[in-house]
């Protein structure tokens, strides 16, 4: 099968070029930097655009049997999503697998999750057989996160005590890839989220004893992580996440028991643990 990863470079796009490929499927990445294409594994080729651009976009859809969907944040991000559903309809893809947020109508007026509400509306509507994903807070953002835990002993994360349900972006790949080449996943709405809620204390808890030296979390003041924030983001995003970690400390984003059991039979295993993901990260 011939398919368009849209965000086929990133942290999610990227697993799921590898399990595609892995299932013997023609990939091809769409992105804007020729050097990340060229960097692509065996096997992927890739169209070089911007979503701002239809005239690119239209190309690299020309063909594809499947499209999966995945813009990232960005001041243009709505454009950009519907930009590529309308390239996938006047191209004629086959079906779309569109990745989105976990619950998010709890907080529409948050520009993370507010912009994605539109383009689900456009994919159910293109008239193409569609599934859409909506993920929890990712394993892999723990990453982001490793200098200030070995510097310092310090979790920065100031998501509050209620959690997240987090998930690896490999159990997310598995998903997208089985919704794009395999039947009966045709206008479903999938929550995909790990087996158990994490806050900020048993996280940095959770790095301690993972490295045997002590790690506390750094607090709840949003106040201060964004003033910090902006030395090293653009102020729409360090605003943009500031406030989806209001929305975290007031309401967590924890995942149902069905959720859970849905996650395991899509897979067809129990979704990965956090332990074991800090461990790995961490040797």
């Amino acid at each position: 099968m011939k398919i368009l990863v849209v965000g086929g470079t990133g942290t999610v796009g990227s697993a799921l070029v590898r399990e595609l490929l892995a299932r013997g499927q023609q990939v091809r990445v769409f992105t804007r930097s020729e050097k990340r294409g060229a960097a692509l594994p065996p096997g992927a080729t890739f169209a070089l655009g911007d979503l701002n651009d239809v005239a690119t976009v239209r190309p690299a859809a020309a063909g594809m049997e499947s499209m999966f969907l995945l813009n990232g944040l960005g001041m243009t991000e709505a454009h950009e999503g519907l930009t590529a559903v309308n390239a996938a309809m006047l191209e004629g893809v086959g079906r779309i697998v569109y990745m989105s947020v976990q619950d998010l109508e709890s907080a529409p007026h948050l520009p993370h999750f507010g912009s994605k509400i539109g383009i689900e509306a456009a994919v159910r509507a293109s008239g193409i057989p569609w599934t859409i994903l909506r993920p929890n807070s990712f394993f892999q953002n723990q990453r982001m996160y490793l200098p200030a835990i070995r510097q310092h002993g310090i979790y920065p994360e100031p998501i509050g005590t209620t959690g997240l349900s987090r998930i690896d972006v490999r159990d997310i790949a598995e998903v997208a890839a089985a919704a794009l080449t395999t039947a009966g996943h045709d206008g479903k709405t999938y929550d995909l989220a790990g087996a158990r809620t994490w806050n900020a204390p048993e996280t940095a808890a959770l790095w301690s004893s993972v490295l045997g030296k002590p790690v506390r979390h750094a607090g709840d003041d949003l106040d201060a992580w964004e003033a910090q924030a902006k030395q090293l983001l653009p102020p729409w995003l360090a605003f943009d996440l500031r406030r989806m970690y209001e929305h975290f400390q007031r309401h967590g984003l924890p995942a149902s028991a069905e959720t859970i059991a849905s996650v395991t039979k899509l897979l067809g295993h129990p979704p990965r643990e956090l332990e074991a993901y800090v461990r790995e990260i961490a040797s």
